[in-house]
């Protein structure tokens, strides 16, 4: 996979079905596309992947969100929340991509969250519709926390993915469009296309630590 379409709403969240998206999708440029609350499958050689999104303001309530949707091949998305609930979120086994970074306080994604991001291999999405859909200060600010996710990224290292949030068809944006919406916030064209292929690493096992005594 190397460049993935991180976060779709098809039928019913959205207006169109998942097969169109995936047509439409294989079309603009990718190989394949998270979709969220439907099952994976491969059309050709593009991959429909199955994603869920988590939205719950406690631990306890996520603890006992993964138990009941963690599943091989499955990406598991969460809504950020506040700092202490992000640091936490970061850290427990089934989480792959912490999301809507944007729409929470500066402070709660932080050094510390992007340290832990980086040691557990969880990724921050990056989702472009506010950037195409929002005006004036609301856009403004949007773009202002993704500056700051990427100035975190290049100390820290951690995995983005990029999204494009669409439910419909006309949503939808071209691997070409996201690398130029990136440069609005800082994020250069290598970096971009690193985070179209994001999701293929996410998808590997991740390597069991081996105890040398």
């Amino acid at each position: 996979m190397n460049a993935t379409d991180a976060c779709v709403f098809p039928y019913p969240h959205g207006d169109s079905s998942t097969m169109r998206m995936a047509l439409e999708a294989k079309m603009l440029g990718f190989d394949s596309m998270v979709a969220i609350d439907h099952p994976g499958f491969s059309t050709g050689d593009f991959h429909v992947i199955p994603g869920i999104i988590i939205n719950v303001r406690t631990i306890s309530a996520l603890g006992q969100a993964l138990k009941r949707s963690n599943r091989e091949g499955m990406i598991v998305l969460v809504n950020a929340g506040d700092t202490t609930f992000n640091r936490a979120a970061l850290g427990m086994k089934g989480v792959r991509v912490l999301r809507n970074v944007y729409v929470t306080d500066r402070h709660s994604f932080d050094h510390v969250s992007a340290r832990i991001a980086t040691d557990k291999s969880v990724a921050i999405d990056i989702d472009l519709y506010p950037i195409i859909h929002f005006r004036g200060v609301q856009r403004q600010r949007v773009l202002e926390r993704y500056y700051d996710v990427i100035r975190l990224q290049e100390r820290f290292g951690f995995d983005i993915t990029l999204s494009s949030g669409a439910t419909s068809i006309l949503d939808q944006r071209s691997p070409a469009e996201m690398i130029a919406l990136c440069s609005l916030f800082g994020m250069n064209e290598s970096g971009a296309s690193h985070a179209l292929s994001s999701v293929a690493r996410i998808l590997k096992p991740r390597p069991l630590v081996e105890v040398v005594s």
